[in-house]
């Protein structure tokens, strides 16, 4: 059976605190032989999605001022990194949280309980939008989802009009969409470990791709071609990974206005000063055209807690009731102000619950 430590004892000597080195519990999984090791650890530890990072960290922030314990550890690792880490093994040496801008892949799922991570809970915080963004002083773009898959996709169809593919021959905006400037295509966006690029590859390149009515019927016929088709992005130096760090991509378009790059509206949100944001399918991204559905490219964001180190490493509970109460996340909630869209009320009550309860997610 499991044994958890809640607190670590301290001997006094002298006047002088004498720290116990480490204390170590044996955590036996299940009926299996393997073992993982619990030593002190006294703050929560986070990984993953940069977009949900400020969401995070301004919660960790206030939970450190006005609870008795520490201020959590909030890394932006990318929600595919996070999700590895978070992933595997449960004990102290493992993160117990993991930010993510996309829902846990089934293959991901797998991979944690695989290592033991079994009982997960799942909360989903709000939504966020994803955005083409120009230099504050550019040019003003407005795209459509055809036009930036045929912009980014690595093969797209041959230009004559016959049913096949070609490696992508576009090199300017107006080679793409006699509509568009003629200025060569620039995008810089995230590299395949993050949310936003899942995201940006579903909801932008896929959407574009299926308005192409023979690609779109392929995927009845061969879902996984269809999917390698529609998914992989150019790699001849049009589109540019520019990591997980969305400062440098906004230093990169202050100094290349003709560029274009790729974030989260809460990062828009915060920086408006510095970029805008391009029409996309006749849309501006506001907080009311996401709230409302009318900008096309929304997604959900979400974080995953461990139900073994509740209990273990003090305050976690603690910390997901400070995330799902109405002043954090509610309407008018400090999240807000930093962006994120809320969840309706009615499945904000039904998330809230869950994660009270502590009800460990079906995938």
């Amino acid at each position: 059976m499991p044994l958890h430590i809640n607190t670590i004892t301290h001997q006094y000597l002298g006047g002088n605190v004498l720290k116990a080195l480490c204390i170590a519990v044996v955590l036996f999984v299940g009926t299996s032989t393997s073992v993982s090791v619990w030593a002190a650890r006294d703050y929560i530890e986070i990984v993953g999605s940069s977009t949900v990072y400020p969401f995070a960290t301004v919660v960790a922030e206030r939970f450190g001022r006005a609870t008795p314990f520490k201020t959590p550890k909030v890394e932006a690792t990318g929600s595919g990194g996070g999700i590895k880490l978070f992933c595997q093994g449960v004990g102290v040496g493992h993160p117990d949280i993991a930010n993510s801008s996309r829902r846990i892949k089934a293959r991901e799922w797998e991979d944690c309980r695989r290592n033991g991570v079994s009982d997960i809970v799942e909360v989903l915080i709000g939504y966020d939008g994803i955005i083409i963004g120009q230099a504050v002083d550019a040019d003003p773009i407005s795209l459509t989802q055809l036009d930036v898959y045929r912009a980014l996709a690595k093969r797209v169809p041959n230009p004559n009009g016959n049913h096949s593919f070609v490696d992508n021959p576009y090199r300017t905006w107006a080679e793409v969409n006699p509509a568009l400037p003629d200025q060569p295509i620039e995008v810089l966006g995230p590299p395949p470990t993050s949310g936003t690029r899942d995201a940006f590859v579903e909801l932008v390149l896929e959407a574009g791709c299926d308005q192409v009515p023979w690609i779109a019927a392929m995927k009845s016929v061969d879902e996984d071609q269809h999917k390698a088709l529609c998914h992989a992005v150019r790699e001849d130096g049009h589109f540019v990974e520019a990591g997980e760090n969305d400062n440098l991509i906004v230093q990169k378009l202050n100094a290349n206005p003709k560029a274009l790059g790729i974030f989260g509206f809460s990062f828009l949100d915060q920086n408006s000063d510095l970029i805008k944001g391009a029409m996309v399918e006749g849309h501006i991204p506001s907080f009311d055209t996401i709230a409302n559905g009318d900008y096309p490219i929304s997604r959900p964001l979400y974080f995953y807690v461990k139900k073994a180190h509740v209990g273990v490493i003090p305050g976690i509970k603690e910390y997901l009731m400070e995330f799902t109460s109405n002043k954090a996340w509610g309407d008018e909630g400090y999240l807000t102000d930093k962006g994120m869209i809320p969840l309706p009320p009615q499945r904000r009550t039904w998330v809230g619950t869950s994660v009270r309860s502590l009800e460990p997610m079906a995938l």
